[in-house]
């Protein structure tokens, strides 16, 4: 568990809380087993250990330390909790690599030291227990045309000698922060203990690459997602079901532009949940929640008449019933919807706000338990009632920053403002706790651009750290925010990209500028990835700002289209390519505008950010240098589209309030 938090929330004080991201419930649910990540020995990374957490009072007790990085838990039918690690065996001498290999370990219900049940020659991305069958399913990456004793010993020699070489006949050649290699996830199945190891899939190379997979409650069957090529070429997604006695398949759901995602499995095995959306040109398109009857094959929609976009957390223990989190006007809360008519009800009381995650329900008991958070606290473990506006009850603070903290520290409250087409756009204005005394003011644009700022506690973009600076933070969810239906969403997609979400965040500084709370002098604007592009857009269309910061934004769209790792698909939003309609892409880039460009500017990017490559960031430097703007370059070599090590983190932080400090004061 966490210290306590500095009441300053400085930089090196954020890094230092607890992060709270798994819970799970064990059997005879007397208590829970929760994720926490920490610093690790040298602060140089966050590592996770293993908590107890007794569901009805107690004080938690840590089951796993040390600076290997123990995740992913999941609850074996005995009560062993099983979890990621890379940590090495206590028997036998460790072999170089290790603490770059994930297998599954298993803590016994009964005590005593952790033991591998796995050693998969590249390591494990991911697994899970049967809840009540002796199986064991995970996903592993195997080279192709290696034998199994061989895997280890090549994968170490290819990447200590070479070839560094890698071959591509399609489209993604990368993802995020890593080149596509050869090596490819298949679906490895076992018995509960880790024994009688096969490989489901041996031919497998794209279609369970970021697979998602349940497994039945009986351990007779797996559900996976599975990739193929689409007519426009991204990705079709559909269902793979295999019976894991037999190791045979058959696919649910397959249709042309169509991806069926996070399968969920029934108690009693006869249903299986899961979300789907089929790609369209002139729209966004919906995602909807599907239930597949296994006795009849045929899936039906539960949320069509639903105007949200539900994610499927759990199934009740009566099998009648999902759980399920949707973003809603700036929050995140728990629904019930039921498997016979789609009714859907709110669990989580509409007072209470808050972001919920990881919902699991927890057998016996009519609740479910998972992560809760708001603007004003990090995630925490809680339990839900599964009845109507119910309370959400925390259970124990692991971050080290309880709610108490946030409330002498910040004041937060959603607010809306009416847009110049007559449409309603929700914000948040958090602001330091005291008296309306004017500050200066940070509007800071949400990513996606599908997506919403909501009722949370974000680990990298962590309003409340420029809330302890002394700023008041506008968080708005402009056009293309969910959460407000999909007629809201829909005003991002297609060739508008610096249109009505423009206006939209005018509308809202507009309405900032008004507030006691502001100086109205002292305005800056910031955002990351299309916040980033949104950001740009400001920089070339108005100077009522004092300065700005673009973090791995996009600058010019052309250039971009063909670097970005998945280009077809940012084609899509756009709704045109730069080949056939170049004046498209023209149209709706920054880098057409920045002769106009006057504010002050920090431009921030991480070198290995394959989704907005550093192209961009450099691009926009340099014209800004061009045009005689006041701007620095702040760039992260060893860093993804997110900031992820604890010290750039904080350097990330301390340069941004250097920056608001010159030009805003603080």
């Amino acid at each position: 568990m966490s210290e306590s938090a500095d009441p300053a929330l400085n930089p090196q004080a954020l890094i230092r809380l607890g992060r709270v991201s798994a819970v799970i419930p064990a059997p005879g649910s007397r208590h829970v087993a929760v994720e926490v990540a920490r610093l690790d020995s040298e602060g140089a990374k966050f590592v996770s250990d293993l908590w107890r957490l007794p569901l009805e009072g107690g004080e938690p007790a840590q089951l796993t330390r040390g600076d290997s990085n123990d995740h992913a838990p999941d609850v074996r039918r005995d009560g062993g909790l099983g979890f990621l690690s890379n940590r090495s065996p206590a028997e036998g001498k460790p072999e170089e690599g290790d603490e770059e290999r994930d297998q599954v370990w298993i803590l016994p219900a009964a005590g005593g030291e952790p033991r591998p049940l796995t050693d998969e020659p590249l390591g494990v991305a991911a697994f899970q227990f049967a809840a009540e069958g002796d199986r064991l399913v995970a996903l592993a990456n195997v080279l192709p045309d290696v034998p199994p004793e061989e895997q280890r010993e090549r994968a170490a020699g290819l990447k200590k000698h070479g070839p560094s070489a890698l071959r591509y006949t399609r489209t993604p050649v990368r993802f995020w922060d890593h080149w596509l290699t050869p090596a490819a996830p298949h679906v490895i199945v076992y018995d509960a203990e880790g024994g009688n190891r096969r490989d489901l899939t041996p031919g497998a190379d794209r279609e369970y690459r970021g697979a998602s997979l349940d497994v039945s409650r009986d351990g007779r069957y797996l559900a996976i997602t599975r990739a193929t090529p689409g007519a426009d070429r991204v990705d079709d997604t559909a269902l793979e079901l295999f019976d894991l006695e037999t190791g045979e398949s058959r696919v649910i759901g397959a249709a042309p532009l169509t991806n069926l995602g996070r399968p969920l499995f029934s108690p009693d095995g006869a249903r299986l949940a899961y979300t789907r959306s089929t790609r369209q040109d002139e729209c966004v398109g919906k995602t909807d929640l599907w239930v597949y009857d296994l006795a009849v094959a045929a899936g039906r929609c539960l949320t069509e008449a639903w105007d949200r976009w539900p994610h499927p957390q759990a199934w009740t223990d009566d099998s009648a019933a999902l759980v399920v989190t949707a973003d809603d006007e700036g929050c995140t809360p728990a629904f019930l919807i039921e498997a016979a008519n789609g009714r859907v009800t709110r669990l989580s009381s509409s007072a209470a706000g808050g972001t919920h995650t990881g919902l699991r329900v927890v057998r016996g008991q009519d609740c479910a338990v998972g992560i809760r958070a708001t603007a004003l606290h990090p995630a925490e473990p809680f339990r839900l009632s599964l009845d109507a506006d119910s309370q959400p009850e925390l259970l124990a603070s692991l971050s080290g920053f309880t709610p108490e903290d946030g409330a002498k520290l910040a004041h937060s409250e959603s607010l809306s403002v009416t847009a110049d087409d007559g449409a309603e756009v929700q914000y948040f204005f958090m602001r330091p706790a005291g008296g309306p005394t004017p500050r200066p003011t940070l509007i800071w644009i949400h990513g996606g651009p599908i997506g919403q700022w909501s009722d949370g506690w974000h680990w990298r973009w962590a309003p409340m750290a420029a809330v302890a600076q002394g700023y008041n933070v506008v968080l708005p969810n402009p056009r293309g925010s969910t959460g407000r239906g999909q007629a809201f969403i829909e005003g991002i997609w297609g060739n508008d990209w610096g249109g009505q979400c423009y206006r939209d965040l005018m509308a809202v500084a507009d309405a900032v500028e008004q507030r006691p709370e502001v100086d109205a002098s002292r305005i800056g604007a910031m955002g990351g990835s299309f916040g980033g592009y949104m950001t740009n857009w400001i920089g070339g269309s108005t100077d009522r700002f004092q300065c700005l910061m673009t973090h791995a934004s996009l600058f010019s769209l052309p250039a971009f289209h063909g670097t970005t790792d998945i280009p077809v698909w940012f084609a899509r939003h756009i709704g045109a390519n730069p080949y056939e309609d170049p004046e498209a892409y023209l149209h709706a880039s920054p880098h057409c505008r920045v002769s106009n460009w006057k504010t002050p500017t920090l431009v921030i990017h991480g070198e290995r950010d394959y989704r907005v490559p550093i192209g961009e960031g450099l691009a926009l430097f340099e014209a800004l240098q061009h045009h005689g703007v006041e701007s620095e370059l702040l760039v992260f070599p060893d860093e993804n589209h997110w900031i992820l090590k604890p010290r750039n983190v904080v350097a990330w932080y301390e340069t941004l309030f250097e920056f608001l400090g010159r030009y805003l004061g603080g």
